[in-house]
């Protein structure tokens, strides 16, 4: 397991569109997910222990972001052939044993996760109405360990002034975690 940062926040960046399978059977687009005060797109997995930390704090944060208007989606793109506790079965024990109300999908391709630029679990980007970039940060503090009971919530209150005035803060903490599994090209 190698831990991984992610880039800093190019404002203004335009979504990408995609057409990924839910664990629910059902197809979901970036029409089907916007939010029309923002969208949260999160790339994560089931078996990353910087996931595993944060994964009941994300949940409770994305309820109350989806509740400001903000449309949310949990993007899935590990190799599950070589890392099986990723595969379909397991993303959709771990969406019901974690409660997620939003969709969890995979991208079997790895194409979405590339024109994302996504580099590691978690990896959150996080747009305005428009579907320009306005966060690339990190949940809260706490990386892999229990997060203080003071901590901030980096990414809720990041997407709730986005969500108000269109913007994201200026300064903002990279996320950490484990470097997406991608396939070898053969």
């Amino acid at each position: 397991m190698v831990a991984m940062e992610q880039s800093i926040c190019d404002f203004g960046r335009k979504a990408v569109d995609f057409s990924l399978e839910g664990i629910d059977g059902k197809t979901y687009s970036l029409a089907d997910i916007r939010g029309p005060k923002g969208t949260l797109v999160a790339f994560i997995c089931n078996h990353c222990p910087y996931v595993r930390a944060i994964v009941d704090r994300l949940v409770r944060d994305i309820q109350d972001l989806q509740a400001r208007g903000v449309g949310c989606i949990a993007v899935m793109a590990n190799d599950y052939g070589q890392y099986p506790q990723d595969s379909p079965d397991n993303m959709k024990v771990f969406a019901h044993t974690h409660g997620f109300t939003f969709p969890y999908v995979i991208d079997e391709t790895q194409e979405v996760a590339r024109a994302y630029d996504a580099v590691c679990t978690p990896d959150f980007f996080g747009f305005n109405a428009d579907l320009e970039l306005q966060y690339r940060g990190r949940l809260d503090s706490s990386g892999r360990d229990p997060a203080p009971v003071d901590a901030r919530r980096e990414l809720f209150e990041a997407m709730c002034q986005v969500a108000e005035t269109g913007k994201g803060p200026e300064r903002q903490t990279p996320s950490i975690g484990c470097s997406i599994k991608w396939r070898e090209h053969r």
